[in-house]
C-alpha cells in the first residue's frame, strides 16, 4: 500500500514538471498587432462593426478579413489612428455600419421605468443597475454610448444624451487632410 502511494506521487510529480515545462516551453504568445489595434479601437462592445466586441473586429483587421472602416463609435479619427498604424490610406466610415456620432452616454427615465430588466441583459459592459421590478439606473462612467439598451426596453425611457465636453472627456482631434495641391508662383 505504501509503495503504490509513494509511486503515484512520484508520477504525479513528474507529470506536474512536465506539464510546467511544457507550458513554458511552448507558450504562445498574443500577436503585438491585435494588441495595438485592439488599444486604438473604442472598447464600446457594441457590435456595430458586424463582430461582437472590439477584440474580435481587432483580430479581423490584423487577419485581414476586416476593413478599418467599420466602426462607427470610433469615428473619422479612429479610422484615421488605424490606417497610421496600419500604414494604409484612411477611408470614410463605412455606412452599411452607422454614421459617426458625438459620445453618447444612457440615461434612464426612473419615472417610467417598469423594472424589466431588458435593459441590463441588453448591455454589454454591465453599466445599468436595478433589480426586477424596481427602477433602473445607468452608471455614467460606466456606459459606452452604444445604443444596445435602448431597443429591447418596452416603455422607451431610455435615451442616448451627448456627453458633455470637459477636460477629462475632451480629445485631440486629427487635423483633416488637405488634398489641394500646392501652387507655386513663379516671378516673371
Amino acid at each position: 500500500m505504501l509503495t503504490a502511494t509513494l509511486a503515484l506521487g512520484i508520477l504525479s510529480a513528474l507529470f506536474g514538471l512536465l506539464l510546467g515545462y511544457s507550458a513554458i516551453r511552448f507558450k504562445v504568445e498574443g500577436d503585438p498587432i491585435v494588441e495595438q489595434i485592439d488599444a486604438l479601437l473604442p472598447q464600446t462592445q457594441c457590435g456595430q462593426c458586424g463582430f461582437p466586441g472590439c477584440r474580435p473586429y481587432a483580430e479581423a483587421i490584423a487577419a485581414g478579413e476586416a476593413d478599418i472602416n467599420q466602426c462607427p463609435p470610433g469615428g473619422d479619427s479612429g479610422i484615421q489612428a488605424l490606417a497610421e498604424l496600419l500604414g494604409v490610406d484612411p477611408k470614410p466610415l463605412n455606412a452599411e455600419h452607422g454614421v459617426p456620432q458625438e459620445k453618447r452616454v444612457a440615461v434612464i427615465d426612473e419615472q417610467t421605468c417598469i423594472g424589466c430588466t431588458l435593459c441590463i441583459q441588453a448591455c454589454p459592459v454591465d453599466a445599468i443597475v436595478g433589480a426586477a421590478k424596481q427602477m433602473h439606473t445607468v452608471v455614467a462612467e460606466e456606459c459606452t454610448g452604444c445604443d444596445l439598451c435602448v431597443p429591447p426596453c418596452p416603455v422607451d425611457c431610455i435615451t442616448m444624451v451627448p456627453v458633455k465636453q470637459d477636460i477629462v472627456t475632451w480629445k485631440w482631434p486629427y487635423p483633416e487632410s488637405d488634398t489641394r495641391p500646392i501652387v507655386i508662383a513663379r516671378q516673371a
